[in-house]
């Protein structure tokens, strides 16, 4: 992580057994976010949260380390609360449920699912009173595992999003390799294996920092992007067979880190920085659009199409019969774009049974470039969804 100048004191505070529990601060200097987290909050206002314990289990296991991260004066700090004994971990929780009070956002990495139970557990059996309901939480991890095969992921472990973004640490440790490393430092206090513990927790909040970009892909997803061109573009493909297709070119709320690039639904994505281009097929064929109520129509067979009653008068009896759900329709050749939920209407079907839904490309639509932006947001949304 050579982007920090780390600078580390140490603060020493008194327990209510007379112990001292070290609370560690390192000063990151040099450090700039590459995401603009102030569009969450008041940097200032911002708590990064990371904890260490001896098991998954709060009823069995220790809560040895808590580590944090926030903005003061210009700098990214991280404080870290270290229990040098199991004895020391109310005190650790007091420590840090004190600090938290002066912030109103708090970020994590899985805590939902981990560290914040972890702690509300704790809290519970020392008889600690904490609640963090005024704080706004935000976890990294659930705001990036639904866009794994998006982005081509094996999983959203913390260190394989920062191999993702190119992200080094120094830490060579996992959690688990590190709990006989503090029961070894609970009877040696070997400074060497105190050194081991805090650079794990440092690492993972430094990720946290480092690795905030990820959530540009999120945004993706769920901000609003900008279709700045449109345009149709023809070719013929290896078979030999005319196509046509619509390219969109973006412009994204915030940069994506890593240049990406994806296939689904017969659509195909390029995206680096804050521009992407998203190419979609136009289907040049004659579709078919299935009136609401088909009671009130009549199917013509000789036609191959539905009638409204009202007009009925016009066609001989026995050229009609009374319409029903998959007949009732008509028919129209035409160009049309793919849609998965209906975004704009009217919308067509290939067939009665048939799960796709297409719109048709008018030239009003055409013109509509409000409309190809949320289109854009509607296509990639259902790329990242498995078929």
């Amino acid at each position: 992580m050579g982007k920090f100048c780390a600078k580390l004191r140490t603060v020493v505070l008194r327990c209510r057994n007379g112990d001292f529990m070290k609370t560690e601060e390192t000063i990151l200097g040099n450090f700039k976010l590459e995401y603009p987290l102030e569009n969450l909050a008041p940097l200032d206002q911002i708590l990064f949260l990371d904890i260490e314990t001896t098991g998954f289990l709060a009823a069995s296991s220790t809560l040895y380390l808590i580590g944090c991260a926030y903005y003061t004066e210009g700098n990214w700090i991280i404080r870290q609360w270290f229990a040098q004994t199991p004895d020391e971990e109310a005190e650790l929780l007091k420590a840090f449920f004190d600090f938290s009070t002066h912030f109103s956002y708090l970020i994590h990495y899985n805590g939902n699912t981990f560290d914040l139970p972890f702690l509300q557990s704790k809290a519970a059996k020392h008889g600690i009173a904490w609640n963090y309901g005024h704080m706004e939480g935000l976890d990294i991890y659930r705001r990036v595992t639904p866009y794994k095969n998006f982005l081509k992921l094996p999983n959203c472990k913390l260190k394989t999003v920062e191999a993702f973004l190119g992200i080094r640490r120094e830490d060579g440790y996992n959690g688990g390799e590190l709990i006989q490393v503090y029961i070894d430092y609970t009877t040696s206090h070997d400074y060497n294996l105190y050194h081991t513990l805090l650079l794990h927790n440092s690492d993972d909040i430094k990720g946290m920092l480092e690795a905030l970009p990820i959530l540009s892909y999120y945004d993706l997803f769920n901000c609003d992007i900008k279709a700045r061109k449109v345009q149709a573009n023809y070719y013929t493909d290896l078979h030999g067979v005319p196509r046509k297709e619509l390219i969109l070119s973006l412009v994204f709320a915030s940069p994506l880190p890593v240049p990406v690039s994806f296939m689904g639904r017969s659509c195909h994505f390029k995206g680096e920085g804050y521009e992407g281009v998203l190419i979609v097929p136009i289907y040049e064929e004659e579709m078919k659009y299935f009136y609401a109520n088909y009671k009130n129509y009549y199917y013509l067979p000789t036609e191959d199409m539905a009638i409204h009653k009202s007009i009925s008068s016009f066609v001989d009896k026995e050229y009609r019969q009374q319409a029903n759900a998959s007949n009732c329709y008509t028919r129209k050749l035409s160009l049309f774009l793919p849609q998965w939920e209906i975004l704009v209407e009217p919308f067509f079907k290939r067939e009665y049974k048939s799960t796709d839904l297409f719109f048709e490309l008018t030239d009003e639509i055409k013109k509509n470039r409000d409309l190809f932006s949320k289109y854009a947001s509607h296509i990639l949304n259902f790329m990242a969804k498995p078929e």
